[in-house]
């Protein structure tokens, strides 16, 4: 089975509504949608904003469906001038930009426990993105995506992050959803379209470009599920 959670409604209905033989359930306060979608049987969830409501239905998702791979798919600004809007960010791995026990003398980003700052996504699942992304026509790229409990909208804060981290595109759940998956021994892969840049102009550019680029991350979803 194959575990897809998005954060936002717009970043999942489309693939809720291609789905057959349909099962809904409520867990923790997340909606959980068990089907086939391209002959695969997959579940799919709505986890909600932020860190936290990712990581509990990452978890949730895991005890109770056992999938063999997670997928977070959904929009990001990016923090590279080689992915722009509509682009597509695939994970080689994922930080949490907000941790920092630097005070005590810890690198900024490491994860106390298990003393990783990156968490690596699976290799063989992202590459099945990028294929899948070469098949559409779509320019993508592959590197470190980087999340916390921030709507990033500020040229200082967005260059900080990309020097620290050398993160190609920043949002707010992936890495939670990579930390559950990583402590689980799950596989996992973030996916991106690029909704803003990141910059001041965010609150401009995202309510008109997250719809389109949710739907485009849904549509190489559909592709990658069909040659899984």
């Amino acid at each position: 089975m194959i575990g897809i959670i998005g954060a936002m409604r717009i970043e999942v209905e489309a693939l809720k509504e291609a789905m057959k033989n349909v099962t809904v359930e409520t867990v923790s306060g997340v909606e959980f949608i068990r089907g086939t979608l391209c002959g695969k049987e997959v579940v799919v969830a709505q986890c909600g904003i932020g860190k936290v409501f990712a990581a509990i239905c990452a978890q949730t998702m895991i005890l109770k469906y056992k999938p063999t791979c997670v997928i977070n798919t959904g929009v990001a600004g990016t923090l590279t001038s080689e992915l722009g809007i509509l682009n597509l960010a695939i994970s080689t791995a994922v930080v949490q930009h907000d941790m920092d026990t630097s005070a005590i003398g810890d690198p900024v980003g490491l994860i106390s426990g298990i003393n990783k700052v990156e968490l690596p996504a699976s290799k063989p699942l992202c590459d099945r993105l990028a294929e899948a992304a070469d098949r559409m026509g779509l320019k993508h790229r592959e590197g470190v995506i980087a999340s916390g409990d921030l709507f990033v909208n500020d040229p200082t804060k967005k260059a900080w992050i990309t020097e620290t981290f050398g993160a190609i595109a920043c949002e707010m759940e992936g890495a939670a959803v990579g930390h559950v998956c990583y402590v689980n021994g799950v596989d996992f892969a973030i996916l991106r379209a690029i909704s803003d840049n990141a910059s001041g102009e965010a609150d401009m550019e995202y309510p008109e470009m997250a719809a389109k680029a949710a739907k485009l991350s849904q549509a190489l979803l559909c592709d990658v599920i069909e040659h899984l």
